[in-house]
């Protein structure tokens, strides 16, 4: 709605040397193993503001931050299979396989006493540890992202969260994916155990990001309903999803779809928000308040139309409008994440967010 207003004055895409890059063939998984230091030589000769989008180098650099948190599992302290630290969500399970006659080395915390006492020989229950847990990344990076009033655009919000969760999940040994939502397409790429594929998809998301300007339409095929549906077709099962987005579009039929994969997988819901989205009349008011006279009018658009706020009936009627929005995808959000009692995080643009999701999904 704003995205004019605020593009006009911060993002010129020209100015900021913003370049549209496809891939070849658009398959993320197809590149060659030497990322690093093939994308860093892409880059060099680019300089971004990294508040209006994200750079491939920065993206890499926040490796280096992934201490302070983990989406790993904590089994109780007192419990024979005792774990690393507290998590909400699911992680690598551990499944039984037989219950055999006690062997010399055996631990004895495994004994299955009713057997044994049934028997009057030691039984114990053995199980194997499951291989892999995946985590999915569902990065937003369609127009409605391209927005900030304060610090940062909520597009390289969600970029950095996802590159710092993607190191987070391959320190902890685990596979990770991502699906990138791209103002014209979808991209998907399995979820690998790899650096080289993360290296690859941090290239593809930082093009993405840099794709952004005033001037650009989103496609009818790239919205939450088109994810949804492609994550229902994937048939993911036992995997974290983590959706970073404003929640732009989502219908009560989306948040249905996503309480369905909910039941098979942990759904994580951010929602990334400026404060202007929800109450944008608050500089307006403080005015007001010292004089009653005061009022500026405002004009705001999307890129194709605009309207004007002449008043301050029209100014509280838009003010009203926005704080219902916005309140309305919480709540969807909220529902959402009750279902396997997970947090709902929300962030902002203001500059903290790595420090924001960190604590909100149990750092330490």
């Amino acid at each position: 709605m704003f995205k004019r207003k605020v593009g006009s004055q911060k993002a010129d895409s020209s100015r900021f040397g913003s370049k549209k890059v496809t891939s070849k063939n658009g398959d993320t998984s197809k590149h060659s193993s030497n990322h690093s230091s093939k994308y860093s030589s892409d880059y060099s000769s680019k300089q971004f503001d990294e508040r209006i989008y994200c750079d491939y180098s920065r993206l890499v650099r926040l490796q280096a931050q992934v201490d302070g948190f983990s989406f790993l599992p904590q089994r109780k302290a007192g419990s024979a299979l005792s774990g690393r630290h507290h998590s909400s969500f699911r992680g690598r399970g551990l499944n039984f396989e037989e219950l055999r006659h006690y062997q010399q080395g055996d631990d004895i915390r495994n004994l299955d006493w009713k057997v044994t006492m049934r028997t009057g020989k030691p039984h114990v229950r053995s199980y194997t540890e499951e291989k892999d847990r995946s985590v999915i990344l569902c990065v937003d990076q369609r127009s409605s992202m391209f927005f900030s009033s304060v610090n940062m655009m909520k597009s390289v919000v969600a970029a950095e969260i996802a590159a710092l969760t993607a190191w987070r999940v391959l320190k902890d040994s685990d596979r990770v994916g991502f699906v990138i939502s791209r103002h014209d397409s979808i991209e998907y790429s399995m979820p690998k155990r790899s650096q080289a594929n993360v290296l690859s998809n941090l290239n593809q998301l930082a093009q993405a990001n840099q794709a952004l300007d005033v001037s650009r339409q989103d496609s009818p095929d790239v919205g939450m309903t088109a994810l949804v549906r492609l994550l229902g077709r994937l048939k993911c099962r036992n995997n974290t999803i983590i959706f970073l987005s404003d929640w732009s579009g989502v219908t009560s039929d989306d948040i249905l779809h996503l309480k369905y994969l909910q039941k098979h997988n942990d759904v994580l819901g951010v929602l990334i928000a400026d404060p202007l989205e929800s109450a944008f009349v608050a500089m307006q008011s403080a005015d007001i308040a010292s004089d009653p006279s005061t009022f500026t009018p405002w004009v705001v658009g999307d890129g194709d139309y605009q309207f004007n706020l002449a008043n301050r009936q029209q100014m509280e009627k838009a003010r009203q409008g926005l704080e219902q929005h916005h309140q309305l995808k919480k709540q969807q959000l909220l529902q959402l994440m009750a279902v396997q009692r997970l947090p709902m995080i929300e962030l902002d643009t203001q500059g903290q967010h790595l420090e924001q999701f960190k604590r909100a999904v149990g750092g330490r």
